[in-house]
């Protein structure tokens, strides 16, 4: 970012209204394209300020709250490099290599974080990382990698929502996309190979945040279900995830000196902080849709499983509403397999099957199944790059009308007949197989006991003397199941009823 050196000549009375503009705006950023571009930030008060962008100037008067915005009309696919100048009084800011493409925001917890340089292709990918029309807001955040311990006060002094996310847009190539979002460079990469649409990758997810956290208070407060989430201390507040608690006491319990409203401290954790500190300054900033990868803070104690389609259910109303865009797109990665004390895995088939259920409750949503790629004794799997073309594979189907399968096998429904119990499904593709060339595995009739099953044209036959009441698929924390489509894509772990 350029600006005049005037500035630092003003006075510290004018110094205090200096021009600024959100967090979000940087050199190499993406405008979204096909929306109106919005242009925003703080000066003082009834001063005017002047935007100039693609050859056209448009001004508007500040606020009595310091905000501005200034809106241009929607702009088509841009792959040459723009600037944005915005002018005040004395003062100017310039942004230059401005593109115009698609921007997707990337939410979740450490999996969506997990960076390139712990991916599993990493070296192999490192040659083919020079894509200049990929771009990405990557921000590093307060507490980062610190855990168990209590913030130090440089940290605590940085919890807050203006100072929380320091970061701006890069160019992706061979040393910039080392720290990036695996799972959002393997998505942006393949919606960018496929559609030659410049793309721009809004990352804020936080390494062991709750879904809470991403949601507004007010409109959990607003919810019948979940308004008990905004109520009293949140670390003592029985109705969130006890893990993320422990760790919020370990990193501010004994701090006096981090700031707090009436729900408690500031923590990332906190339900509504990252909501505040980062999407509130992205709501004027027009985007394409949201992919997400989080769960593992959610699915530790049986209450918070069976909540969580619904608790999602409300984030996605609650993007929705704020953007003003009633099918913003929203895509997401069901969590993977693991079986380990250490995290706590016992009730991750239950909660992969209320993943599952999200798409039923939430239009224009799509879910990318990972369950065949975890690692026993590892809650972050290396191999992003599957799971990032599998998320792209929901965008490309949907929004960029690409005929291309989506999804692996998802239940449609399971009935009784003749002394079988026989599941179809969709997104077959050209039909069932396994992934092994091996038997079928991981149908139970029980939930605990395997049963033998058989892949019968577009079915699955399951034989049994009695109905059962109902039917599971990949019913473990680390499952071994291999159903499959002919795209090679896993089925959904599951649990349905026999009709």
């Amino acid at each position: 970012m350029k600006s005049f050196i005037t500035i630092l000549l003003l006075s510290p009375l004018l110094l205090s209204a200096q021009l600024r503009v959100g967090s979000i705006f940087s050199d190499n950023m993406v405008l979204q394209h096909g929306k109106p571009i919005c242009i925003f930030g703080k000066a003082n008060p009834k001063q005017l300020v002047a935007v100039t962008f693609n050859g056209e100037t448009k001004s508007n008067l500040v606020q009595s709250d310091s905000n501005w915005i200034v809106v241009f009309k929607k702009q088509s696919i841009s792959k040459l490099p723009q600037s944005l100048k915005i002018e005040s009084g004395l003062q100017e800011i310039r942004f230059e290599n401005i593109i115009i493409g698609d921007v997707w925001l990337c939410i979740g917890q450490s999996n969506m974080e997990f960076p390139m340089t712990r991916e599993l292709h990493f070296k192999d990918e490192k040659n083919n990382s020079n894509f200049p029309l990929i771009r990405f807001y990557n921000p590093t955040y307060a507490g980062k990698n610190t855990y168990n311990i209590a913030f130090s006060d440089s940290i605590v002094k940085k919890l807050n929502a203006k100072e929380f996310y320091e970061g701006q847009w890069q160019i992706c190539d061979s040393l910039t996309f080392k720290n990036m979002s695996a799972v959002a460079y393997y998505f942006g990469k393949s919606i960018f190979t496929n559609t030659d649409i410049p793309i721009g990758l809004i990352n804020l997810s936080i390494g062991g945040a709750p879904l809470e956290t991403f949601i507004s208070n007010q409109a959990l407060k607003n919810s019948n279900q979940f308004s008990n989430k905004v109520s009293g201390n949140w670390l003592t507040n029985s109705s969130l995830p006890i893990w993320v608690r422990e760790r919020g006491s370990q990193n501010i319990g004994s701090l006096s000196s981090v700031l707090k409203d009436d729900f408690g401290k500031f923590h990332s954790y906190k339900p509504g902080f990252a909501y505040d500190a980062g999407l509130t300054s992205l709501i004027q900033f027009p985007i394409k849709g949201i992919i997400c990868y989080q769960g593992e803070s959610n699915a530790q104690e049986l209450d918070r499983v069976y909540e969580y389609a619904a608790l999602t259910q409300l984030m996605i109303s609650n993007f929705r509403n704020k953007w003003k865009e009633p099918k913003l797109p929203y895509y997401f990665v069901q969590l993977s397999s693991k079986d380990t004390l250490k995290y706590k895995s016992e009730f991750w088939p239950q909660f992969r099957d209320q993943q599952r259920l999200i798409m039923d409750l939430v239009s224009n949503t799509g879910m990318a199944v990972s369950s065949d790629l975890g690692f026993k004794n590892d809650v972050h799997p290396t191999n992003k790059k599957e799971v990032g073309i599998r998320l792209a594979n929901w965008a490309l189907n949907k929004n960029y009308k690409i005929k291309i399968i989506p999804s692996g096998p998802l239940p449609i429904k399971a009935t009784y007949r003749n002394g079988n119990v026989v599941i179809s499904f969709n997104y077959l593709s050209k039909g069932l197989l396994t992934s092994d060339g091996l038997a079928l595995r991981g149908f139970s009739l029980d939930g605990i006991n395997d049963s033998v099953a058989t892949i019968e044209h577009e079915t699955v036959l399951i034989k049994s003397k009695t109905r059962p009441e109902y039917v599971y698929y990949g019913w473990k924390p680390f499952t071994d199941a291999n159903l499959i489509n002919s795209e090679y894509l896993p089925t959904s772990t599951f649990k349905i009823p026999v009709l």
